[in-house]
C-alpha cells in the first residue's frame, strides 16, 4: 500500500472519530501498576492492558474501526485479510460482530491458540505457506476473485486510529506521561500512540521497540529510509514483519522519539515478571516494551511512563521452553 502521511490533524480528526466509534463495543482496558516494578525502574509506572482487550489484543480497535466503516454493500460481501495471528483474530471476530463473512490467510505455523481462534470466530482460514504463494498477494488474490474487502494489518489510516485509542485511554486515564513505550511490527500501533500523544500529551517521548531479530523499524528510524530485512528466529510471533508500511514509516518518522530493540530473553523474564507478580498473562510480543524499560534501553528515572500490554494470545504448549 503506498499512502502519503495525512496531516496531523487529520490523523487527530480519525482517532476521534475512531474513539467514538469503539465507545462501548472495544473494553476500555484497565491500567495497572506495581509498586516493585517502580522500585525496579526508579519511575512511575503505568501498564495498559490490552492483553485484556476483546479477542485478546489491541487489533481489535483498528480491525472494528475500518470493518465498521465499511459502505454496507461492501461490508455485505465479506472481509479478507493476512496476518500471523492477532490481526487475523481481530478481523474474524469483527466479522462475526457485524454479521458478514471472513476469509483469513495464515502460515500453517501460526500459534495453535490463534488458529484456534479465528475458527471458532467463524472465518474461512487458508494457509498461504501450503499453496505456495505470498500471503499478501495471495490475499490480495481472493479478495479480488471473491469481491471481498480486504483489511491491511496496519498500513490503513483507520487502522492507525482505531489503535490510537488504547494510547488515548491511556492518557485520559493517568494524565501526562514522560514516556510511552510501544511494541512495533508494522507500526500500526506506534504510529496510533504518536498521533494519540500528538492529542493528548505532545510532550511525551514515544519509544517503539522491537525483537533485536527483527528490528528493521529501528534500521528504518536511524537511516530515514524505510529498510525491509526478513526477520530472524524471535518468539514474538506478532512482531515478524520485514519491515514498516510506507504510511506508518512516515508518521513513526515524523513523530516517535527513539526505536529500539530486545533479545528474547528479556522478552522472557519481562513475560516472567508480569505472569509471576501482576498475574497478567501477555504474549512474548506483548511485552516488548516492558522489557526494554526493565532492560533500561531508554533513562527513565524519576520519569512518569506508560507501557502498552498488547496482547495476551499465548501458546501455552511452547511456554515450558522459555522459563526452562
Amino acid at each position: 500500500m503506498s499512502l502519503a502521511a495525512p496531516q496531523t490533524a487529520t490523523l487527530i480528526e480519525r482517532l476521534e472519530d475512531a474513539k467514538q466509534r469503539l465507545a462501548g463495543i472495544a473494553h476500555r482496558t484497565p491500567v495497572m501498576t506495581s509498586s516493585t516494578l517502580d522500585a525496579q525502574t526508579g519511575a512511575r509506572v503505568y501498564l495498559k492492558c490490552e492483553n485484556l482487550q476483546r479477542m485478546g489484543a489491541f487489533k481489535f480497535r483498528g480491525a472494528f474501526n475500518t470493518i465498521s466503516r465499511l459502505p454496507a454493500d461492501v461490508l455485505a460481501r465479506g472481509v479478507a485479510a493476512f496476518s500471523s495471528g492477532n490481526h487475523a483474530q481481530a478481523v474474524a471476530l469483527v466479522a462475526r460482530i457485524l454479521g458478514t463473512r471472513a476469509v483469513i490467510v495464515m502460515p500453517s505455523t501460526a500459534p495453535r491458540p490463534k488458529l484456534e481462534a479465528v475458527r471458532e470466530y467463524g472465518a474461512e482460514i487458508i494457509h498461504h505457506d501450503l499453496a505456495g504463494e505470498g500471503r499478501e498477494a495471495l490475499a490480495a488474490r481472493i479478495a479480488e476473485q471473491r469481491g471481498l474487502a480486504l483489511i491491511p494489518p496496519f498500513d490503513h489510516p483507520d487502522i492507525i486510529a482505531g489503535q490510537g485509542t488504547a494510547a488515548l485511554e491511556l492518557f485520559e486515564e493517568v494524565g501526562p506521561l514522560d514516556t510511552l513505550f510501544v511494541p512495533v511490527g508494522g507500526g500500526g500501533l506506534i504510529s496510533g500512540s504518536a498521533i494519540a500523544a500528538q492529542l493528548a500529551c505532545s510532550s511525551c517521548r514515544l519509544i517503539g521497540v522491537e525483537p533485536e531479530a527483527g528490528d528493521d523499524g529501528r534500521r528504518s528510524f536511524e537511516s530515514s529510509q524505510r529498510v525491509t530485512r526478513p526477520c530472524g528466529p524471535t518468539i514474538a510471533d506478532g512482531a515478524r514483519t520485514p519491515s514498516l508500511g510506507d504510511l506508518t514509516f512516515e508518521i513513526v518518522r515524523r513523530h516517535v522519539s527513539h526505536m529500539t530493540a530486545v533479545p528474547d530473553a528479556a522478552l522472557i523474564e519481562a513475560m516472567r515478571f508480569v505472569w509471576e507478580r501482576m498475574k497478567l498473562v501477555v504474549e512474548p510480543t506483548g511485552v516488548l516494551g516492558l522489557a526494554a524499560l526493565r532492560s533500561r534501553r531508554v533513562d527513565v528515572h524519576g520519569q512518569r511512563v506508560g507501557v502498552l500490554l498488547s496482547g495476551g494470545n499465548v501458546d501455552l504448549t511452547q511456554a515450558p521452553g522459555w522459563f526452562s
